[in-house]
Order: structure tokens, then C-alpha cells, then sequence
């Protein structure tokens, strides 16, 4: 296999990654509050229709992506509420979150055309590979890492940053302490609820933006089910990833490379149904889960946030 194969292969890879680790990414910072969020689907569908409806109308991509992050967090602030406040069951709501999500995206990207014709199918404006002056001009890594769309360059410097934040600054470790134990947090003087609302708001607007990356970067349009499945993904590599942004960047990549050689192995005219190869991505992920869960070594380091999923009341605590 040629480099300049390998090096599309991984430029591929990258972009298909993209969307999930920035849910992924979103989804950490909601489940180390204590709040787990299964609507991930429902939020990245609304955050694509959104975003491919806004960029379509206004012509610009930054409204689009604007938009899709205002559609996230109020769809996390939803969940926000009914978890938080409502201390409605946490899988409940997020179940329910992902069917509204799903529903709406599917009916209103049906009747937001110009002159009330369909966007299904339409292409819109979309964000343009753009080569890194110096960097692009690399072997192998240049074409791979920098000739990539703006979001992808965003998604480079997200990462790292929420990383430091978590371990390296004193709000992270607020954030984390809310998770674990929210009664010694507020014992601190944490606002523990104010704390949960705001990462459950903020990791739903990360959400809504990679739904956004899909309709407006790596596949321009909007057509039903244009997730194709990746919240749940993402939700299994916030596992996979132990909680950990950087383990993060690791399941993307090994997601959106199965997807890179699936798609790669269906143009070059493979034999294999191309059912089989859409599966794989998917069964690759579980097949990880499964032999994380199962491997000792991994067994003993996996933990989630102590408090995760447990509704806290200050009276209940005291």
C-alpha cells in the first residue's frame, strides 16, 4: 500500500472521527458532573438539521454552526431540568430526548426548504478543506493533518484544552469532585447543581456541534438519519475512553479508520456486502467494550464518576 494511500486513508479517518469526538468530548464533561445523558442521537440529529437549515437560509456556515450548538444546549438544558431539578430518572429523559430528537429533525428537515420544497437531499454551503500554510506541505502527516476543514482544526485545540482543564486547573477539579462526591463538593462551597446544569448545557452544545460537522463538512446535506447511529457510539467510547479526553481522540480514530477502509474497500469494487461493511464500525466498537470490560488489567482502572446518574438534593444530604 502506497503512502499517498495510507495518507488519504488517515485524512479520511480523521474527518470521520471528527463528529463523534466531539460528542464524545461533550458527553465526558456531562458524565463527570454526574449526569448521565443517553439523548446524544436525538441531540446530534437536531444539531444537524438545525445547522444545514441555518447555513442553507443564511448562507453562512458560522450560523449554521452557531445554531446547532444553541439547539444542543437547549435540548440539554431540557434534560437539565427534568434531571436536576425534576430528579426525573436519568435514562428516561435521555431515552426520551433521543426519540424527540430524532422525530423532529426527521419532520421539520422535510419542510424548511426555499418555497417549501424538501431539504432532503439538498446540498448546502459546506466547509472547504483548507491546507495549513508550512504544515500541509509535510510527507504524509501534511496531507493527512492539515489539509482538513476549519471545525477539524478546532477539534485539535478542543481537546488538549478540555484535558488541561479537567486535571490541570482548579474549575476542573470542581467539576470532577462534583461527580464523585457531590456532598464533600458542596461542603466546599460548590454549587453542585449550578455545576451539573452548566456541563450537562455546555457537553450538549459540544453535541449539537458535531452534528453540525456532519451536515456541513464531512457529509454536506441533510437526509434522515444522517447520524447513522453515532451518539450511541459516542456514548460506548466515553467508556472506552475511561473518562479521559485524550483515551478519547484514540476510539474516535479507530472508529473513523474502520469507516475510512470500509468506505475505501466499497469504491474499489469488494465482493463483501456493503451492509457487512456498514456493520463493521459498529461491531468493532462493542467488540473493544466487551474486551475492556472483560481484561482485568482495564477492569481495575474503569470507573465512572462515583456520583453518576445519582439525583442530589441538599436536604437528603445534610
Amino acid at each position: 500500500m502506497s503512502l499517498a494511500l495510507l495518507a488519504s486513508i488517515l485524512a479520511v479517518t480523521i474527518r470521520a472521527g471528527t463528529s463523534l469526538l466531539y460528542a464524545t468530548i461533550g458527553e465526558i464533561l456531562t458524565e463527570r458532573s454526574g449526569i448521565l445523558n443517553l439523548g446524544l442521537e436525538g441531540i446530534m440529529l437536531m444539531g444537524a438539521m438545525s445547522a444545514f437549515a441555518a447555513a442553507y437560509h443564511s448562507g453562512s456556515l458560522w450560523v449554521g454552526v452557531m445554531t446547532a450548538m444553541a439547539v444542543g444546549g437547549a435540548l440539554a438544558l431540557i434534560h437539565a431540568f427534568l434531571s436536576i431539578t425534576l430528579r426525573a430518572d436519568q435514562v428516561v429523559s435521555g431515552l426520551s430526548l433521543t426519540i424527540f430528537g430524532a422525530g423532529l429533525s426527521s419532520f421539520l428537515g422535510q419542510r424548511l426548504g426555499p418555497d417549501s420544497k424538501p431539504l432532503v437531499g439538498l446540498i448546502g454551503p459546506q466547509f472547504e478543506r483548507l491546507p495549513l500554510p508550512g504544515l500541509s506541505g509535510i510527507p504524509f502527516l501534511g496531507e493527512s493533518f492539515f489539509r482538513q476543514d476549519l471545525l477539524v482544526y478546532l477539534m485539535y485545540l478542543l481537546v488538549p484544552l478540555v484535558w488541561y482543564f479537567l486535571y490541570r486547573t482548579r474549575p476542573g477539579l470542581h467539576l470532577r469532585a462534583v461527580g464523585e462526591n457531590p456532598r464533600t463538593a458542596d461542603a466546599m462551597g460548590i454549587n453542585v447543581l449550578g455545576a451539573r446544569y452548566l456541563y450537562t448545557v455546555l457537553g450538549g452544545m459540544l453535541v449539537g456541534l458535531g452534528g453540525a460537522h456532519l451536515s456541513l463538512a464531512y457529509t454536506p446535506g441533510w437526509t434522515d438519519n444522517l447520524t447513522g447511529g453515532r451518539g450511541w457510539i459516542a456514548i460506548a467510547l466515553v467508556i472506552f475512553a475511561m473518562w479521559d479526553p485524550l483515551r478519547a481522540v484514540v476510539g474516535a480514530v479507530l472508529f473513523g479508520g474502520i469507516n475510512a477502509v470500509q468506505f475505501r474497500m466499497q469504491a474499489a469494487g469488494t465482493t463483501i456486502p456493503a451492509a457487512f461493511l456498514n456493520m463493521l464500525p459498529y461491531v468493532f466498537t462493542v467488540v473493544v467494550l466487551v474486551v475492556i470490560t472483560w481484561w482485568e488489567a482495564f477492569r481495575k482502572r474503569v470507573g465512572a464518576p462515583a456520583a453518576l446518574g445519582v439525583p442530589y438534593m441538599r436536604e437528603e444530604w445534610h
